[in-house]
């Protein structure tokens, strides 16, 4: 069984009060849709961040394929003109 920890978030009054009135199984149903939308969101942040790693090595490799070394690079960032 997955570990299950409390958090507290705010909402309307009324969506608070209708959380309350809720039955146990729809209170089971609701922190299961709003952990699968944090986790998806997560997700999403995870993954585009891999992309971004992936597309900045694409680059450096074929940047050292065509004579770019860190030097150069240096050499470029420093240069004030």
């Amino acid at each position: 069984m997955i570990a299950k920890e409390e958090i507290t978030i705010k909402v309307p009054s009324e969506v608070a009060q209708a959380y309350r009135n809720a039955t146990e199984e729809e209170r089971e149903q609701i922190e299961a849709r709003i952990a699968v939308l944090l986790k998806s969101s997560m997700t999403s942040k995870l993954e585009a961040i891999a992309k971004l790693r992936q597309t900045m090595d694409e680059i450096g490799f074929r940047a050292a394929q065509r004579g770019l070394t860190p030097e150069i690079l240096e050499s470029i960032l420093n240069d004030d003109e």
